[in-house]
């Protein structure tokens, strides 16, 4: 009987295989994450004020302290995106690919990222 190949796990959201991370959690519906990008999740959620209204029914407190929340996710993505670019490069992905699936030049890419 032959064996197959075992798959690859890799993290749905960052895309990460099980070898490029410490840990990888499984979820119900057959996706996995990874510990980094729970630290996205935990920075987002620890930053956001809760429970969610809409901009007009919050406070000028509270819509000012929404913006940390909006500061942080934003960090946190772009400091995922750069880890991302960052594995890639090591890889010897070319910049043109990279600014393919950005949507910018190739020229565009390496000025964001290098």
């Amino acid at each position: 009987m032959l064996a197959l190949p075992k798959r690859k796990l890799r993290c749905s959201f960052c895309k990460k295989s099980e070898t490029q991370v410490a840990r990888l959690i499984g979820g119900a519906a057959g996706g996995y994450i990874c510990e980094d990008c729970v630290g996205v999740c935990n920075t987002i959620l620890d930053a956001a004020p809760s429970p969610f209204k809409s901009w007009n029914d919050l406070t000028d407190e509270q819509l000012l302290t929404s913006i940390k929340a909006s500061e942080a996710s934003v960090a946190a993505l772009h400091s995922l995106i750069h880890a991302q670019v960052a594995a890639l490069r090591k890889r010897e992905v070319s910049w043109t690919a990279i600014g393919k699936v950005l949507g910018v030049s190739r020229q565009a890419a390496w000025e964001r990222f290098s």
